[in-house]
């Protein structure tokens, strides 16, 4: 038995591994920045990413990988099914983002639709507000940006907005371009049309954060039946059943691992489709 500086013994078999961990935790805390280090970085800028070269990447390295890692464990059959479940994961996972993009981009337009109307209130011209959509967030600025490029030249603001509505909050730009439109057309008040959507707006994506959290526990419940059946893959491996091997070899195992992955995607995209309708759009 061995000392290491006077602490706890080590056997002298595995004393080289103990004290390299030791020496790198050692080297980890003398490296680690202090705190005016850690002050200096927080006040840089930060970076701009590049996501599109990063999530091409991903897509172009993250199939061929999962569909090798089915074909050594499960066969031919297990490469087509990693492969599609990896396809699926990312549908999930991109269809959170736009909605987590949507409900932003609605926060962000209410605010601008505030400014808008109280400057109208003011008396400010339609073109004069909508030219102070730079001071607005960045998703309501691109947004907007057609319409007050429109109104700067002369042209039907409501058009602009119609052309806008491809991306997020596209049925929020078409219902204030029907709004603006109803303003130019009979005299409505407009600065009363924009308060009101404002707050319909304002209402829908406070209601929605209100329900996704609701729903938080039902959304882990789904995730943790969706991932039962690898889990029970894997503890009837630990057991010594061979399930692999079953679902690896013959005619029916192939099989049964193509059904049960389509089953679990469908089960899956079945829960998601029901929290989806359960918060306003």
């Amino acid at each position: 038995m061995l000392t290491l500086a006077g602490t706890l013994p080590l056997p002298a078999t595995g004393r080289w591994p103990s004290v390299a961990a030791l020496a790198l935790l050692a080297a980890a805390v003398l490296a680690s920045p202090a705190a005016s280090a850690r002050r200096r970085l927080r006040d840089l800028p930060p970076v701009t990413a590049r996501p599109r070269t990063g999530r091409l990447r991903a897509g172009v390295l993250g199939f061929p990988a999962a569909a090798g890692a089915g074909l050594l464990v499960l066969g031919p059959a297990g490469a087509a099914c990693a492969a599609g479940a990896l396809w699926f994961a990312r549908r999930r996972f991109a269809a959170r983002q736009a909605a987590a993009r949507d409900a932003e981009a609605a926060t962000e337009l209410a605010d601008a639709l505030a400014r808008i109307s109280d400057e109208l209130r003011s008396g400010a011209h339609p073109a004069a507000a909508l030219a102070g959509h730079e001071h607005d967030g960045p998703l309501a600025r691109r947004l907007l940006e057609p319409a007050a490029a429109a109104a700067r030249i002369g042209e039907p603001v409501p058009d602009a907005l119609r052309r806008a509505a491809a991306g997020p909050a596209g049925d929020d730009l078409g219902r204030i371009a029907t709004a603006w439109e109803l303003a130019d057309r009979h005299g409505a008040p407009l600065a009363t049309l924009l308060g009101a959507l404002r707050d319909d707006i304002r209402w829908r994506v406070t209601h929605g954060s209100r329900v996704r959290a609701q729903l938080a526990g039902p959304r882990a419940t789904a995730s943790v039946l969706t991932a039962l059946p690898l889990a029970g893959i894997g503890l009837g491996q630990l057991m010594g059943i061979a399930p692999l091997a079953v679902l690896r070899t013959g005619v029916h195992g192939p099989a049964l691992l193509v059904v049960g992955v389509l089953l679990t995607a469908a089960g899956a995209a079945w829960s998601d489709r029901i929290l989806r309708a359960a918060v306003p759009s």
